[in-house]
């Protein structure tokens, strides 16, 4: 017999029947979430902490009373895994199932709706009952584009996580296909884990860690070693990664606020010399991290004096041309035109901004705008050559797009009219045969009023 099926039930039953059948899966064993087991889920692994967990549940009153079911609903529940988002019972019970598992859960009020419980569905103090099926689960995605998959093997404490510019002291143990090919204590510099041969990817999921997390990272190539691979690892291009990352300590760098305009604008020389080294040598998204802090840290100065403004114009403009070119580079043409307006609200006649704005519309087919970039680079400098032969390019592109238009339009038009001309036949057909069987039938009746008409001579 089930549980779901002993209730109504009192406190001391409910709790009695469920530690009998059950087992109690709370930290400090104190009968908070008793669980027992319907259907044995998959054998494989358990959801970690972080990961995208769906589940269906039913919640139950020991009355029996259902006061929430998201099958009645007809829609499966998703949630990231002990982050506070659900009850607390759910976070502990959810992370000790398989996939395809149903489980029945007696909750104590301090892990369910507590002492206040939930007006007009649970009374105060009240034990609940759920049964829960853990449909699927997955990795936390770090990354819009789904680069960076995060899954948390041991919690960290507190609630900072390691900044830009922050100097961290982790573990690292990478994979690739199934082959260990590094494990080693490393110190690095956020931003600038390249410089001791740390992949992207591992750098970029610092500012989610806190310490003493211990995680695993599944890094696409992009955020791995790239299409160049990684020869003295004997790590071909373009292959997926696996790190295990665990974080030791960190000492954060200053946030913006905690420092001075002098300060930040000492450190940003520093900053945009190392974003150059990375662009030089082909590592353009640890180059756009490094001009981005530059941003962040001057967008909102204003200075006290002309010459001090001026510097922190000529500083923060250097940065977005500079972000401008990067995303160039890897073809993000949005965060190009971006880039380029903030420099030219800044100087409306920008030569590199409008040129280079021009270049991202032009990739984005937007040959009217880039020609009026490119004619505007023209009358700020009448011997820019290459803003020429963009204009050159711009004409003759319309004109492709014209011309291909037109073809497009002729095609079309001709289908249309073969198509009328088809439909239009069988009605010319049915009009033709009507009309002849209307004569016919009008033939009939004037032959047939002649012969009843007395003839005269």
């Amino acid at each position: 017999m089930t549980t779901d099926q002993d209730l109504p039930m009192d406190a001391q039953s409910a709790t009695a029947i469920f530690a009998a059948k059950g087992i109690d899966i709370t930290p400090n064993k104190d009968q908070g979430v008793i669980k027992v087991v319907k259907r044995p889920g998959l054998d494989g692994n358990q959801p970690m902490i972080g990961d995208r967990v769906t589940v269906h549940y039913t919640g139950k009153l020991l009355t029996g009373k259902k006061f929430d079911c998201s099958r009645d609903r007809k829609e499966p529940f998703c949630f990231n895994l002990g982050k506070g988002q659900v009850l607390k019972a759910w976070d502990i019970s959810v992370l000790s199932m398989q996939e395809g598992e149903v489980c029945m859960l007696l909750c104590k009020p301090e892990y369910a709706y507590g002492s206040s419980g939930s007006p007009n569905k649970i009374p105060p103090n009240s034990l609940i009952v759920f049964e829960m099926e853990l449909l699927k689960f997955e990795g936390e995605k770090l990354t819009d584009d789904g680069g960076i998959i995060r899954r948390i093997k041991v919690k960290g404490e507190g609630y900072t996580n390691p900044n830009d510019g922050a100097t961290v002291k982790v573990h690292v143990e990478g994979s690739c296909g199934g082959r260990l090919f590094d494990c080693r204590d490393v110190t690095f510099v956020v931003g600038e884990a390249e410089d001791k041969g740390i992949p992207l990817g591992v750098d970029r999921a610092m500012d989610k860690m806190q310490r003493g997390e211990c995680c695993v990272l599944y890094l696409q190539p992009k955020y791995g070693f790239g299409s160049e691979g990684k020869s003295e690892c004997k790590i071909g291009p373009d292959k997926d990664l696996v790190y295990e990352v665990s974080l030791k300590e960190f000492q954060s760098a200053k946030e913006s606020w905690e420092m001075d305009l002098i300060e930040k604008l000492d450190l940003a020389g520093g900053v945009k010399h190392k974003g150059n080294q990375y662009f030089k040598a082909g590592r353009i998204f640890q180059a756009i991290i490094q001009y981005q802090r530059i941003v962040s840290w001057l967008e909102m100065e204003c200075g006290t004096g002309m010459d001090q403004q001026k510097k922190i114009q000529d500083v923060i403009m250097t940065a977005y041309l500079n972000l401008a070119l990067c995303f160039l580079r890897i073809k993000e043409f949005s965060q190009v035109v971006e880039n380029c307006n903030k420099v030219i609200e800044i100087e409306e006649h920008n030569e590199k901004a409008l040129y280079r704005r021009g270049e991202a519309r032009l990739h984005r087919n937007e040959f009217i705008f880039a020609l009026a970039d490119f004619q505007l680079v023209l009358q700020v400098n009448p011997l820019n050559r290459a803003a020429r032969a963009q204009i050159s390019l711009c004409q003759s592109k319309m004109k492709e797009h014209h011309e291909q238009d037109k073809k497009t339009y002729a095609n079309m038009f001709q289908k249309f009219a073969e198509r009328d001309a088809k439909t239009g036949k069988p009605k010319r057909r049915r009009n033709e045969s009507t009309r002849s069987s209307m004569n016919g039938e009008v033939g009939i009746k004037r032959r047939r009023s002649s012969q009843d008409c007395p003839s005269y001579q």
